[in-house]
């Protein structure tokens, strides 16, 4: 099979993929069979002055597949900036607050994104810059990481 692309919303959901026929295909198998799960999953919400909902404010939501984030955030090409990206994208789309070194490595490598040659160093790198902070074994992408990326 050649390349494909598919995109499903279910609820506040959604997925988005581009890849291998073959394997988006089984991607999709597993997404179908947590559409009940899925359904009952409500995004997070905060009420403005106009009593309209949206995300709140402080995050963008990193959608679609990894390689398409790395790509829309240009961070294909640059280590320390492929960490930061890959961080980002883990923290929105796994919602977890914090993450190690290996979850960034294990993610690339998910992903067929490549590895990095010294995540420890880019992870050093980004604390330096500011974009993370440390928390003990873990860290976390900081709001001046997520403007960073832009």
């Amino acid at each position: 099979m050649g390349e494909a692309k598919i995109e499903i919303k279910v609820g506040a959901v959604s997925f988005s993929g581009e890849g291998d026929g073959k394997w988006l295909s089984e991607q999709l198998d597993k997404l179908l069979e947590k559409i009940p799960e899925l359904a009952k999953v409500q995004s997070p919400q905060r009420e403005n002055e106009g009593g309209e909902t949206d995300l709140p404010a402080t995050k963008t939501k990193a959608a679609g597949t990894l390689a398409s984030f790395l790509k829309a955030k240009k961070a294909a090409s640059n280590q320390v900036r492929k960490f930061l990206a890959t961080a980002v994208w883990l923290h929105d789309t796994q919602n977890t607050d914090r993450l190690t070194t290996g979850d960034v490595s294990k993610a690339l490598k998910q992903n067929s994104q490549g590895k990095l040659t010294n995540a420890s160093d880019c992870l050093n790198q980004n604390v330096k810059g500011g974009p993370c902070e440390k928390d003990g074994k873990h860290f976390f992408v900081t709001e001046d990481g997520r403007a960073k990326l832009g």
